[in-house]
Protein backbone atom coordinates (compact mmCIF):
# COMPACT_ATOMS: atom_id res chain seq x y z
CA UNK A 1 0.00 0.00 0.00
CA UNK A 2 1.50 3.29 -1.08
CA UNK A 3 1.96 6.32 1.12
CA UNK A 4 0.42 9.70 0.44
CA UNK A 5 3.05 12.21 -0.63
CA UNK A 6 3.61 15.18 1.68
CA UNK A 7 4.42 18.51 0.07
CA UNK A 8 5.69 21.84 1.39
CA UNK A 9 2.12 23.14 1.19
CA UNK A 10 1.06 20.31 3.52
CA UNK A 11 3.60 21.46 6.08
CA UNK A 12 2.09 24.97 5.96
CA UNK A 13 -1.42 23.53 6.36
CA UNK A 14 -0.25 21.41 9.30
CA UNK A 15 1.04 24.50 11.11
CA UNK A 16 -2.25 26.35 10.50
CA UNK A 17 -4.20 23.32 11.73
CA UNK A 18 -2.19 23.17 14.93
CA UNK A 19 -2.90 26.86 15.61
CA UNK A 20 -6.64 26.42 15.12
CA UNK A 21 -6.68 23.32 17.34
CA UNK A 22 -4.92 25.31 20.02
CA UNK A 23 -7.47 28.16 19.76
CA UNK A 24 -10.42 25.73 19.99
CA UNK A 25 -8.82 23.87 22.91
CA UNK A 26 -8.02 27.10 24.78
CA UNK A 27 -11.64 28.19 24.34
CA UNK A 28 -12.80 24.91 25.87
CA UNK A 29 -10.35 25.34 28.71
CA UNK A 30 -11.57 28.88 29.23
CA UNK A 31 -15.16 27.65 29.51
CA UNK A 32 -14.04 25.04 32.03
CA UNK A 33 -12.30 27.65 34.19
CA UNK A 34 -15.32 29.94 34.04
CA UNK A 35 -17.57 27.02 35.00
CA UNK A 36 -15.43 26.11 38.03
CA UNK A 37 -15.24 29.70 39.28
CA UNK A 38 -18.95 30.32 38.73
CA UNK A 39 -19.87 27.04 40.37
CA UNK A 40 -17.81 27.96 43.43
CA UNK A 41 -19.28 31.47 43.76
CA UNK A 42 -22.84 30.61 42.82
CA UNK A 43 -24.10 30.42 46.44
CA UNK A 44 -22.61 33.80 47.25
CA UNK A 45 -23.69 35.46 44.08
CA UNK A 46 -26.89 33.91 42.72
CA UNK A 47 -26.69 35.82 39.41
CA UNK A 48 -23.48 33.89 38.60
CA UNK A 49 -25.74 30.88 37.96
CA UNK A 50 -26.38 32.34 34.51
CA UNK A 51 -22.63 32.47 33.88
CA UNK A 52 -22.27 28.88 35.09
CA UNK A 53 -25.08 27.74 32.79
CA UNK A 54 -23.46 29.48 29.80
CA UNK A 55 -20.04 28.00 30.61
CA UNK A 56 -21.56 24.56 31.12
CA UNK A 57 -23.36 24.71 27.76
CA UNK A 58 -20.17 25.94 26.08
CA UNK A 59 -18.20 23.01 27.49
CA UNK A 60 -20.82 20.53 26.34
CA UNK A 61 -20.89 22.02 22.84
CA UNK A 62 -17.10 22.15 22.61
CA UNK A 63 -16.66 18.56 23.79
CA UNK A 64 -19.42 17.24 21.52
CA UNK A 65 -17.98 18.97 18.46
CA UNK A 66 -14.44 17.91 19.37
CA UNK A 67 -15.68 14.34 19.50
CA UNK A 68 -17.48 14.71 16.16
CA UNK A 69 -14.51 16.26 14.40
CA UNK A 70 -11.99 13.84 15.89
CA UNK A 71 -14.18 10.82 15.06
CA UNK A 72 -13.82 11.60 11.38
CA UNK A 73 -10.06 11.01 11.40
CA UNK A 74 -9.23 8.78 14.38
CA UNK A 75 -10.57 7.12 17.54
CA UNK A 76 -11.11 9.86 20.21
CA UNK A 77 -8.62 9.35 23.06
CA UNK A 78 -7.67 6.06 21.41
CA UNK A 79 -10.97 4.49 22.42
CA UNK A 80 -12.39 2.29 19.66
CA UNK A 81 -15.89 3.65 19.96
CA UNK A 82 -18.26 2.48 17.20
CA UNK A 83 -18.59 4.78 14.21
CA UNK A 84 -15.34 6.61 14.87
CA UNK A 85 -12.16 6.83 12.74
CA UNK A 86 -14.57 6.99 9.81
CA UNK A 87 -12.11 8.03 7.10
CA UNK A 88 -9.40 5.39 7.83
CA UNK A 89 -12.02 2.64 8.10
CA UNK A 90 -14.08 3.62 5.07
CA UNK A 91 -11.26 4.93 2.89
CA UNK A 92 -11.99 2.58 0.00
CA UNK A 93 -15.74 3.28 0.07
CA UNK A 94 -15.05 7.02 0.16
CA UNK A 95 -12.72 6.70 -2.83
CA UNK A 96 -15.31 4.69 -4.77
CA UNK A 97 -18.04 7.17 -3.90
CA UNK A 98 -15.82 10.07 -4.94
CA UNK A 99 -15.07 8.34 -8.23
CA UNK A 100 -18.78 7.73 -8.87
CA UNK A 101 -19.52 11.35 -7.98
CA UNK A 102 -16.94 12.63 -10.45
CA UNK A 103 -18.16 10.25 -13.15
CA UNK A 104 -21.82 11.18 -12.77
CA UNK A 105 -21.44 14.92 -12.26
CA UNK A 106 -18.20 16.01 -13.92
CA UNK A 107 -17.80 13.44 -16.70
CA UNK A 108 -21.41 13.53 -17.85
CA UNK A 109 -21.63 13.89 -21.64
CA UNK A 110 -23.79 17.02 -21.58
CA UNK A 111 -21.51 18.70 -19.04
CA UNK A 112 -18.33 17.97 -21.01
CA UNK A 113 -19.92 18.87 -24.34
CA UNK A 114 -21.24 22.18 -23.02
CA UNK A 115 -17.88 23.08 -21.52
CA UNK A 116 -15.92 22.18 -24.66
CA UNK A 117 -18.28 24.17 -26.90
CA UNK A 118 -18.10 27.21 -24.60
CA UNK A 119 -14.30 27.29 -24.76
CA UNK A 120 -14.10 28.16 -28.47
CA UNK A 121 -10.98 26.04 -28.86
CA UNK A 122 -10.77 26.48 -32.63
CA UNK A 123 -10.92 30.28 -32.50
CA UNK A 124 -8.38 30.53 -29.68
CA UNK A 125 -6.08 28.04 -31.38
CA UNK A 126 -6.39 29.97 -34.63
CA UNK A 127 -5.51 33.26 -32.95
CA UNK A 128 -2.47 31.61 -31.36
CA UNK A 129 -1.33 29.93 -34.57
CA UNK A 130 -1.85 33.09 -36.64
CA UNK A 131 1.07 34.74 -34.85
CA UNK A 132 4.26 34.17 -36.89
CA UNK A 133 6.35 33.39 -33.81
CA UNK A 134 3.91 30.67 -32.72
CA UNK A 135 3.63 29.21 -36.22
CA UNK A 136 7.42 29.06 -36.38
CA UNK A 137 7.47 27.36 -32.99
CA UNK A 138 4.98 24.73 -34.16
CA UNK A 139 7.12 24.11 -37.23
CA UNK A 140 10.24 23.68 -35.08
CA UNK A 141 8.46 21.34 -32.69
CA UNK A 142 7.10 19.36 -35.62
CA UNK A 143 10.58 19.08 -37.08
CA UNK A 144 11.93 17.89 -33.72
CA UNK A 145 9.15 15.30 -33.52
CA UNK A 146 9.97 14.02 -37.01
CA UNK A 147 13.68 13.76 -36.17
CA UNK A 148 12.86 11.94 -32.94
CA UNK A 149 10.53 9.56 -34.77
CA UNK A 150 13.20 8.72 -37.34
CA UNK A 151 15.73 8.20 -34.55
CA UNK A 152 13.44 5.73 -32.78
CA UNK A 153 12.36 3.87 -35.93
CA UNK A 154 14.45 0.88 -36.93
CA UNK A 155 15.28 1.09 -40.64
CA UNK A 156 15.11 -2.65 -41.21
CA UNK A 157 11.74 -2.89 -39.49
CA UNK A 158 10.34 -0.06 -41.58
CA UNK A 159 11.72 -1.61 -44.76
CA UNK A 160 10.16 -4.96 -43.86
CA UNK A 161 6.80 -3.28 -43.27
CA UNK A 162 6.99 -1.34 -46.54
CA UNK A 163 8.00 -4.44 -48.47
CA UNK A 164 5.18 -6.41 -46.85
CA UNK A 165 2.67 -3.70 -47.78
CA UNK A 166 4.05 -3.53 -51.31
CA UNK A 167 3.79 -7.27 -51.79
CA UNK A 168 0.34 -7.47 -50.18
CA UNK A 169 -1.28 -4.57 -52.01
CA UNK A 170 0.71 -4.43 -55.27
CA UNK A 171 2.14 -7.85 -56.03
CA UNK A 172 -0.42 -10.16 -54.40
CA UNK A 173 -3.57 -9.00 -56.30
CA UNK A 174 -3.89 -10.17 -59.94
CA UNK A 175 -2.52 -7.65 -62.40
CA UNK A 176 -4.27 -8.59 -65.64
CA UNK A 177 -7.89 -7.41 -65.10
CA UNK A 178 -7.14 -4.10 -63.33
CA UNK A 179 -4.36 -3.23 -65.81
CA UNK A 180 -6.70 -4.15 -68.66
CA UNK A 181 -9.48 -1.94 -67.31
CA UNK A 182 -7.09 0.96 -66.85
CA UNK A 183 -5.64 0.49 -70.31
CA UNK A 184 -9.12 0.24 -71.84
CA UNK A 185 -10.09 3.59 -70.33
CA UNK A 186 -6.85 5.15 -71.56
CA UNK A 187 -7.26 3.77 -75.09
CA UNK A 188 -10.96 4.69 -75.29
CA UNK A 189 -10.13 8.28 -74.37
CA UNK A 190 -7.33 8.37 -76.96
CA UNK A 191 -4.61 9.29 -74.48
CA UNK A 192 -2.22 6.83 -76.16
CA UNK A 193 -2.23 8.83 -79.41
CA UNK A 194 0.43 11.19 -78.06
CA UNK A 195 2.69 8.24 -77.36
CA UNK A 196 2.16 6.93 -80.89
CA UNK A 197 2.92 10.43 -82.24
CA UNK A 198 6.11 10.52 -80.22
CA UNK A 199 7.25 7.13 -81.53
CA UNK A 200 6.50 8.07 -85.14
CA UNK A 201 8.29 11.42 -84.74
CA UNK A 202 11.34 9.73 -83.29
CA UNK A 203 11.30 7.17 -86.10
CA UNK A 204 11.18 9.96 -88.68
CA UNK A 205 14.06 11.78 -86.95
CA UNK A 206 16.12 8.61 -86.86
CA UNK A 207 15.53 7.98 -90.54
CA UNK A 208 16.57 11.52 -91.37
CA UNK A 209 19.79 11.23 -89.38
CA UNK A 210 20.78 7.68 -90.42
CA UNK A 211 20.61 7.56 -94.25
CA UNK A 212 23.92 5.74 -94.55
CA UNK A 213 22.98 3.23 -91.87
CA UNK A 214 19.78 2.22 -93.72
CA UNK A 215 21.39 1.96 -97.13
CA UNK A 216 24.32 0.08 -95.62
CA UNK A 217 22.04 -2.47 -94.00
CA UNK A 218 20.29 -3.06 -97.32
CA UNK A 219 23.65 -3.63 -99.03
CA UNK A 220 24.83 -6.07 -96.32
CA UNK A 221 21.64 -8.14 -96.44
CA UNK A 222 21.04 -8.32 -100.19
CA UNK A 223 21.21 -11.82 -101.79
CA UNK A 224 24.61 -12.93 -103.12
CA UNK A 225 23.34 -13.25 -106.65
CA UNK A 226 22.29 -9.56 -106.89
CA UNK A 227 24.88 -7.65 -108.98
CA UNK A 228 26.97 -5.12 -107.07
CA UNK A 229 26.21 -2.23 -109.37
CA UNK A 230 22.60 -2.12 -108.10
CA UNK A 231 23.54 -1.83 -104.40
CA UNK A 232 23.24 1.92 -104.25
CA UNK A 233 20.05 1.98 -106.24
CA UNK A 234 18.30 -0.63 -104.03
CA UNK A 235 19.49 0.94 -100.78
CA UNK A 236 18.37 4.39 -101.84
CA UNK A 237 15.02 3.03 -102.97
CA UNK A 238 14.41 1.26 -99.68
CA UNK A 239 15.38 4.35 -97.70
CA UNK A 240 13.08 6.56 -99.76
CA UNK A 241 10.10 4.24 -99.38
CA UNK A 242 10.60 3.84 -95.63
CA UNK A 243 10.87 7.61 -95.16
CA UNK A 244 7.79 8.19 -97.30
CA UNK A 245 5.87 5.56 -95.31
CA UNK A 246 6.85 7.03 -91.92
CA UNK A 247 5.96 10.56 -93.05
CA UNK A 248 2.59 9.33 -94.26
CA UNK A 249 1.88 7.78 -90.87
CA UNK A 250 3.11 10.98 -89.23
CA UNK A 251 0.82 13.25 -91.25
CA UNK A 252 -2.36 11.16 -91.35
CA UNK A 253 -4.15 10.73 -87.96
CA UNK A 254 -6.38 8.14 -89.60
CA UNK A 255 -3.61 6.13 -91.20
CA UNK A 256 -4.12 2.40 -91.42
CA UNK A 257 -1.07 1.78 -89.23
CA UNK A 258 -2.49 3.99 -86.51
CA UNK A 259 -5.82 2.21 -86.74
CA UNK A 260 -4.06 -1.13 -86.53
CA UNK A 261 -2.20 0.00 -83.44
CA UNK A 262 -5.47 1.18 -81.87
CA UNK A 263 -7.16 -2.10 -82.66
CA UNK A 264 -4.27 -4.14 -81.28
CA UNK A 265 -4.08 -2.12 -78.06
CA UNK A 266 -7.83 -2.38 -77.41
CA UNK A 267 -7.71 -6.12 -78.08
CA UNK A 268 -4.83 -6.39 -75.63
CA UNK A 269 -6.84 -4.49 -73.00
CA UNK A 270 -9.76 -6.88 -73.48
CA UNK A 271 -7.50 -9.95 -73.36
CA UNK A 272 -5.90 -8.73 -70.11
CA UNK A 273 -9.37 -8.72 -68.56
CA UNK A 274 -10.97 -11.84 -70.02
CA UNK A 275 -8.43 -14.08 -71.81
CA UNK A 276 -7.09 -16.70 -69.31
CA UNK A 277 -3.91 -17.21 -71.33
CA UNK A 278 -3.06 -13.51 -71.43
CA UNK A 279 -3.96 -13.13 -67.74
CA UNK A 280 -1.67 -16.06 -66.92
CA UNK A 281 1.19 -14.44 -68.87
CA UNK A 282 0.64 -11.20 -66.94
CA UNK A 283 0.74 -13.15 -63.69
CA UNK A 284 3.98 -14.78 -64.82
CA UNK A 285 5.55 -11.38 -65.37
CA UNK A 286 4.31 -10.29 -61.96
CA UNK A 287 5.77 -13.40 -60.30
CA UNK A 288 9.13 -12.73 -61.91
CA UNK A 289 9.06 -9.23 -60.45
CA UNK A 290 7.92 -10.47 -57.05
CA UNK A 291 10.85 -12.88 -56.81
CA UNK A 292 13.35 -10.37 -58.11
CA UNK A 293 15.74 -9.28 -55.32
CA UNK A 294 15.70 -5.84 -56.83
CA UNK A 295 12.20 -5.37 -55.35
CA UNK A 296 13.69 -5.51 -51.86
CA UNK A 297 16.50 -3.22 -52.98
CA UNK A 298 13.95 -0.80 -54.45
CA UNK A 299 12.02 -0.64 -51.17
CA UNK A 300 15.25 -0.15 -49.23
CA UNK A 301 16.46 2.65 -51.50
CA UNK A 302 13.01 4.27 -51.49
CA UNK A 303 12.87 4.35 -47.69
CA UNK A 304 16.45 5.61 -47.42
CA UNK A 305 15.74 8.37 -49.93
CA UNK A 306 12.55 9.43 -48.17
CA UNK A 307 14.24 9.39 -44.77
CA UNK A 308 17.32 11.32 -45.88
CA UNK A 309 15.26 13.87 -47.80
CA UNK A 310 12.91 14.51 -44.89
CA UNK A 311 15.72 14.71 -42.33
CA UNK A 312 17.64 17.17 -44.47
CA UNK A 313 14.51 19.24 -45.04
CA UNK A 314 13.34 19.39 -41.42
CA UNK A 315 16.88 20.05 -40.14
CA UNK A 316 17.20 23.15 -42.30
CA UNK A 317 14.84 25.94 -41.16
CA UNK A 318 15.37 27.67 -44.52
CA UNK A 319 14.43 24.62 -46.59
CA UNK A 320 11.38 24.72 -48.83
CA UNK A 321 9.61 22.10 -46.70
CA UNK A 322 10.18 24.03 -43.46
CA UNK A 323 9.06 27.33 -44.97
CA UNK A 324 6.01 25.75 -46.58
CA UNK A 325 5.06 24.01 -43.34
CA UNK A 326 5.37 27.26 -41.37
CA UNK A 327 3.31 29.07 -43.99
CA UNK A 328 0.69 26.32 -43.90
CA UNK A 329 0.43 26.53 -40.10
CA UNK A 330 0.14 30.31 -40.26
CA UNK A 331 -2.51 30.15 -42.98
CA UNK A 332 -4.47 27.50 -41.10
CA UNK A 333 -4.40 29.61 -37.94
CA UNK A 334 -5.65 32.67 -39.79
CA UNK A 335 -8.46 30.67 -41.37
CA UNK A 336 -9.47 29.25 -37.99
CA UNK A 337 -9.53 32.73 -36.50
CA UNK A 338 -11.55 34.34 -39.30
CA UNK A 339 -13.55 31.60 -41.01
CA UNK A 340 -16.56 31.02 -38.76
CA UNK A 341 -17.91 27.96 -40.63
CA UNK A 342 -14.49 26.29 -40.48
CA UNK A 343 -14.08 27.12 -36.79
CA UNK A 344 -17.57 25.78 -36.06
CA UNK A 345 -16.75 22.56 -37.91
CA UNK A 346 -13.46 22.13 -36.00
CA UNK A 347 -15.18 22.86 -32.69
CA UNK A 348 -17.79 20.27 -33.57
CA UNK A 349 -15.07 17.70 -34.31
CA UNK A 350 -13.33 18.46 -31.03
CA UNK A 351 -16.59 18.30 -29.10
CA UNK A 352 -17.68 15.06 -30.73
CA UNK A 353 -14.26 13.49 -30.17
CA UNK A 354 -14.16 14.54 -26.54
CA UNK A 355 -17.70 13.31 -25.90
CA UNK A 356 -16.80 9.99 -27.51
CA UNK A 357 -13.74 9.63 -25.28
CA UNK A 358 -15.78 10.54 -22.20
CA UNK A 359 -18.57 8.16 -23.17
CA UNK A 360 -16.12 5.33 -23.79
CA UNK A 361 -13.57 5.85 -21.04
CA UNK A 362 -15.23 7.88 -18.29
CA UNK A 363 -15.51 4.83 -16.03
CA UNK A 364 -11.79 4.19 -16.52
CA UNK A 365 -10.99 7.84 -15.84
CA UNK A 366 -13.09 7.90 -12.68
CA UNK A 367 -11.60 4.60 -11.53
CA UNK A 368 -8.23 6.36 -11.28
CA UNK A 369 -9.61 8.14 -8.18
CA UNK A 370 -10.90 5.03 -6.44
CA UNK A 371 -7.85 2.92 -7.35
CA UNK A 372 -5.47 5.64 -6.18
CA UNK A 373 -7.31 6.01 -2.86
CA UNK A 374 -7.29 2.23 -2.41
CA UNK A 375 -3.50 2.21 -2.64
CA UNK A 376 -3.15 4.85 0.06
CA UNK A 377 -2.48 3.96 3.67
CA UNK A 378 -5.59 4.58 5.80
CA UNK A 379 -3.86 6.62 8.51
CA UNK A 380 -1.92 8.67 5.98
CA UNK A 381 -5.08 9.26 3.97
CA UNK A 382 -6.87 10.48 7.07
CA UNK A 383 -4.00 12.81 7.89
CA UNK A 384 -3.89 14.13 4.33
CA UNK A 385 -7.61 14.91 4.31
CA UNK A 386 -7.38 16.46 7.76
CA UNK A 387 -4.65 18.79 6.51
CA UNK A 388 -6.95 19.92 3.69
CA UNK A 389 -10.13 20.55 5.72
CA UNK A 390 -9.10 20.24 9.36
CA UNK A 391 -8.52 23.95 9.89
CA UNK A 392 -12.08 24.72 8.79
CA UNK A 393 -13.39 21.90 10.95
CA UNK A 394 -11.81 23.53 14.01
CA UNK A 395 -14.20 26.42 13.47
CA UNK A 396 -16.95 23.90 14.10
CA UNK A 397 -15.47 23.33 17.56
CA UNK A 398 -15.26 27.08 18.17
CA UNK A 399 -18.80 27.64 16.90
CA UNK A 400 -19.99 24.69 18.98
CA UNK A 401 -18.50 26.28 22.07
CA UNK A 402 -20.16 29.64 21.39
CA UNK A 403 -23.51 28.13 20.37
CA UNK A 404 -23.42 25.77 23.35
CA UNK A 405 -22.81 28.67 25.70
CA UNK A 406 -25.69 30.64 24.24
CA UNK A 407 -27.97 27.59 24.28
CA UNK A 408 -27.05 26.84 27.89
CA UNK A 409 -27.77 30.41 28.92
CA UNK A 410 -31.12 30.49 27.08
CA UNK A 411 -32.26 27.13 28.46
CA UNK A 412 -31.29 28.07 32.01
CA UNK A 413 -32.97 31.47 31.68
CA UNK A 414 -36.20 29.92 30.37
CA UNK A 415 -36.22 27.26 33.07
CA UNK A 416 -35.57 29.87 35.78
CA UNK A 417 -38.29 32.09 34.43
CA UNK A 418 -40.83 29.24 34.38
CA UNK A 419 -39.94 27.35 37.52
CA UNK A 420 -38.26 30.08 39.59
Amino acid sequence: MSEVRVSTADAVRAAALRRMKLVATLLLAGMAVIFVVAFALEDAYPWIAYVRAAAEGGMVGAIADWFAVTALFRHPLGLKIPHTAIIPRRKDQIGASLGDFVEENFLAEDVVEGKIRSLGIAEKSGQWLSRPANADRVAREGAAAIRAAFTVLDDQTVQDVLESLFRRHVLAPPWGPPVGRLAENVFDDGHHHRLVDLLVDRAEEWMSENHDVVTGLVTERKPQWVPGFVDGFVGERVYTELSRFIRAVQRDPEHQVRQSIDSWLKTLAQDLQYDPAVIARAEGIKDQLANDPRVTDLVSRTWSSIKDTLLDAVSDPDSGLSRNFTAAVLDFGQRLATDEPLAAKVNSWISDGTVYLVRTYRSDIASVISETVERWDGVETSRKIELQVGRDLQFIRINGTVVGAIAGLVIFSLAHAVFG
